[in-house]
């Protein structure tokens, strides 16, 4: 035996000064010795015992009696930190889905309230407000029309997102600083996560969008697509793809380093905490939204093309150059800052602000608690699995 390294062997317990009770129960079993400790590895009733010199040559060993279970709980903290990348998908598809499909009626009220010259019957005081005009005056289904498109949009979308997110941050993380958190790697994977997710995502939020404006032409999300292929082409689905990363890069880089900070918090073992995750999750979206909200409302200008803002410029074009105006689209983050600043000055960049924490509080909140249960339900599964089999193995 070796004292203070590491040794694994088969005993039948028969040692002098070792109680007999202890031969009897732990007999056959695999112990391993580790600094005058003796860990047991596969028997049900668990014996953790020391040694300590009594007098040259003799050793007395004194049994502590652990009782356990044979299928002994097994423990969050304990799960292998590296899950499979299907356990990340999976749960990130569901938990996106979930997020999206629970909050699209307060969604609907954002992109209402951050129209720059909504019509009269779509102006409205606060969110409760919205959806109560809303439902009144163009029927109950009406804040939800849409979000079939967005859950499509929402699975795959969310499955990279997640799953790039924490292959990222864990190889960033071990490279910058090993076997500890690190708030550089969770920002950058955050980072290269939103650009996966925005790629697929982009398109359901164009038809989501123009389905979700007051007086929406569109009958349903086919008719929105095909209608928008026709009129305007393939690139109306990315108009605003660069837009969209440039406020969801520093949304998201926000986003993951004040959750992952908060976790450091509220949740410094990191257990499965549902109540940690879910507050995480919502001071860290409430954050991240506040901040990027005038990115928001251009994003919003470039998939509406809302009709005042084109007639808008339309004019302007057509006085500088003394010409009839022509059909035209607001395209580019700058020249969407520009308009959204013409039509209603700095105030502007803030509307709909109140609608968007209101959003991302619950939201991310739902995609974090949802998202870290289902790896912990899968993950936990897989480990009891493998446990299984290993015993029935050793059978």
């Amino acid at each position: 035996m070796e004292a203070d390294g590491f040794v694994s062997r088969r005993t039948s317990m028969e040692a002098p000064g070792v109680d007999s009770r202890v031969t009897g129960a732990a007999a056959g079993a695999e112990f391993r010795w580790l600094g005058g400790r003796l860990l047991e590895a596969n028997v049900t009733e668990r014996f953790v015992g020391s040694l300590s010199s009594r007098k040259a040559g003799e050793q007395d060993f004194t049994p502590v009696l652990l009782s356990t279970s044979a299928e002994t709980e097994v423990d969050y903290e304990g799960l292998p930190q590296g899950a499979a990348t299907s356990t990340h998908m999976l749960a990130g598809a569901v938990a996106g889905i979930m997020e999206h499909c629970l909050m699209y009626p307060i969604d609907c009220v954002k992109t209402r309230m951050q129209s720059l010259h909504p019509e009269p019957g779509a102006r409205y005081r606060n969110v409760m407000d919205a959806l109560q005009q809303i439902v009144r005056t163009e029927g109950f289904w009406r804040p939800i029309r849409g979000v079939n498109v967005l859950a499509v949009g929402a699975g795959p979308a969310h499955a990279l997102y997640f799953a790039c997110y924490e292959k990222i941050k864990f190889s960033l993380s071990d490279a910058i600083h090993p076997g500890a958190n690190s708030h550089l790697a969770n920002g950058v994977a955050g980072c290269m996560a939103t650009v996966l997710h925005d790629a697929v995502m982009n398109p359901a939020e164009v038809v989501k969008q123009r389905m979700q404006m007051f007086n929406s032409p569109y009958r349903g999300v086919l008719e929105c697509m095909g209608s928008l292929l026709r009129q305007e082409g393939p690139a109306a689905f990315y108009r605003s793809y660069t837009t969209q990363l440039t406020m969801n890069v520093p949304f998201q880089a926000l986003h993951f380093m004040t959750y992952e900070y908060l976790q450091e918090l509220l949740n410094p073992h990191r257990q499965y905490n549902p109540s940690s995750h879910v507050v995480s999750g919502a001071l860290a979206g409430a954050v991240a939204a506040a901040a990027t909200t005038p990115l928001d409302v251009c994003k919003t200008l470039l998939n509406t093309q809302e009709a005042q803002a084109i007639h808008m410029i339309q004019a302007e074009a057509a006085t500088a150059t003394a010409t009839a105006p022509g059909s035209r689209h607001i395209s580019g983050l700058g020249e969407a800052f520009r308009t959204v600043y013409r039509m209603g000055g700095m105030p502007a960049f803030f509307k709909g602000v109140q609608a968007r924490i209101i959003y991302q509080m619950p939201s991310t909140a739902i995609s974090w608690s949802v998202y870290e249960f289902f790896k912990y339900i899968i993950t936990k599964r897989q480990h009891e699995r493998r446990l299984r089999g290993d015993r029935d193995g050793d059978k």
